[in-house]
Parts: C-alpha cells; sequence; structure tokens
C-alpha cells in the first residue's frame, strides 16, 4: 500500500479520538468519552470504577500526548497523529497496546461490573464512544472469537492496537 493510502486510512482513525470534532486531540476529548461511557451504563463518576475510568482516560491521553505532542501545545493535531503518534507506534503495536489498556479495563468494569461485557454491552460501549451502530454491533461481535458472548481485556486490548497500528 502506498503511504498516502496508509496515511489516509490512518487520519480517518483520528476522528475517534476527537470526541467533541474541533479538529485537534486533547484531554478533554478523554474526560468526555470517559463521560459518555459513564452516562450510557448509569455508573456514578465518583464511583470505583468511575473513577478507574478517568484514571484510564487520563493514562491514555497522556501516554499518547507523550508520543505525538511534538510541539507541546497540550493538543495533537491530525497530522501530529499521523506522522507522529501512528508511525513511531505502527512497528510496536503491543507499546499502543500498554497505552490503551488502562482505559479499555476500566471501560470493560463500567460496561459490566465484572470486567467481561456481553457483546450488546460491548456495542454499546462503541457506540457511546461514536461508532455507529451497525459498526459497533458487527465490531462487538467479530471481538465474541469464542461464541461465549463475552468480550474481555485479552480481546479488546489487541484488538485497539491492531486498529490503530494498521500495517502500510
Amino acid at each position: 500500500m502506498v503511504n498516502s493510502e496508509y496515511e489516509r486510512r490512518i487520519a480517518a482513525r483520528f476522528s475517534i479520538f476527537d470526541q467533541d470534532g474541533n479538529g485537534h486531540i486533547d484531554r478533554s476529548d478523554f474526560s468526555g468519552a470517559a463521560k459518555a461511557l459513564l452516562a450510557e451504563f448509569g455508573v456514578a463518576a465518583r464511583s470505583d470504577r468511575g473513577q478507574a475510568l478517568y484514571g484510564g482516560a487520563e493514562a491514555l491521553w497522556q501516554g499518547l500526548a507523550g508520543i505525538a505532542d511534538r510541539d507541546g501545545d497540550q493538543r495533537i493535531t491530525r497530522e501530529e497523529f499521523v506522522t507522529g503518534a501512528v508511525k513511531r507506534l505502527r512497528d510496536r503495536p503491543e507499546r499502543f497496546a500498554e497505552i490503551a489498556r488502562p482505559f479499555l479495563h476500566a471501560a470493560l468494569f463500567v460496561a459490566d461490573a465484572d470486567g467481561s461485557a456481553t457483546v450488546e454491552e460491548t456495542a454499546r460501549l462503541l457506540t457511546a464512544l461514536g461508532v455507529p451502530e451497525d459498526t459497533a454491533r458487527q465490531v462487538a461481535g467479530g471481538l465474541d472469537t469464542d461464541g461465549d458472548d463475552k468480550v474481555g481485556e485479552a480481546d479488546v486490548v489487541p484488538a485497539f492496537a491492531q486498529y490503530f497500528t494498521v500495517p502500510e
């Protein structure tokens, strides 16, 4: 695949993080994502699960900003995302998985108190994060590789990393 096609695909993933659509990723996008998940599942922000989710969102922001925010302005532009974060993580998707793990772990516990969400709960989680409903259902079903109607951290973390570190 030519580099421009690769960059086009990665730039499209930028909008997943740019929750408010203002053209850059910043801390508020991550706290907004956490707030949307808590509202979807009726979990209080001050609860242990709510606090874990906000902590995971902050960890994801800090990890991504540390890799991509080249000018130190506490915002990641589309260009920084494409040229900084993704290109640096492409060769090490496990690094991206580790950056995302705290947020994904906490999100699963928000969706289901035992940390292993059903396919339906996973679809709701994805929809709350801005994924179109049809796509969310398809993705959630694909994450349940053993057919037990459960999606856990071992399913979600590698899939998330793979999605954002697509090969050229």
